[in-house]
């Protein structure tokens, strides 16, 4: 008798634990929806021309209110900045503008409204020169900073 209680539990957990499996297609799904919500955002700057002879994509564009951490230089700050990371850490954000510093770059790190560190790697006052830029980055230290991205300053 305790045999066929030992062997019902044991199939009992089995088809538990295998019914708590995500499907990775839905992870997929998700996934694709957002690429593509990504991909949606265009080139909206009127007073801008758009560059000719050249692909340049305007994904992973985001619009938030940052401000330079105290002993930060404000004027490396524009309207356009290349994120290369983001830290709730000081340390891993000091260390990261350490290591572009070694890089020959200015970084900034600058702080959002939610108490997240940017780390700024470069900042241009168009658009289309902080997406050059951000593209230059990603090709430069592949397979690093991939998810570089652009931070639209907010005043």
């Amino acid at each position: 008798m305790k045999k066929i209680m030992l062997i019902m539990a044991v199939t009992c957990g089995i088809i538990f634990l295998g019914s708590c499996k995500s499907k990775s297609s839905a992870y997929k799904t998700a996934y694709e929806q957002a690429k593509a919500n990504d991909k949606a955002v265009m080139y909206e700057d009127e007073d801008e021309e758009m560059p000719t002879g050249e692909e340049i994509s305007y994904e992973s564009v985001r619009q938030e209110s940052v401000k330079p951490v105290s002993g930060e230089n404000a004027t490396g700050l524009k309207k356009y900045s290349v994120v290369i990371g983001s830290f709730k850490n000081k340390t891993n954000a000091y260390s990261l503008k350490e290591r572009m510093t070694d890089e020959g770059y200015s970084p900034v790190i600058a702080e959002n409204e939610y108490g997240m560190l940017r780390v700024i790697i470069t900042s241009f006052d168009n658009k289309a020169d902080a997406v050059r830029s951000r593209d230059n980055i990603k090709t430069k230290y592949e397979p690093n900073f991939q998810d570089a991205w652009i931070l639209e300053r907010m005043y």
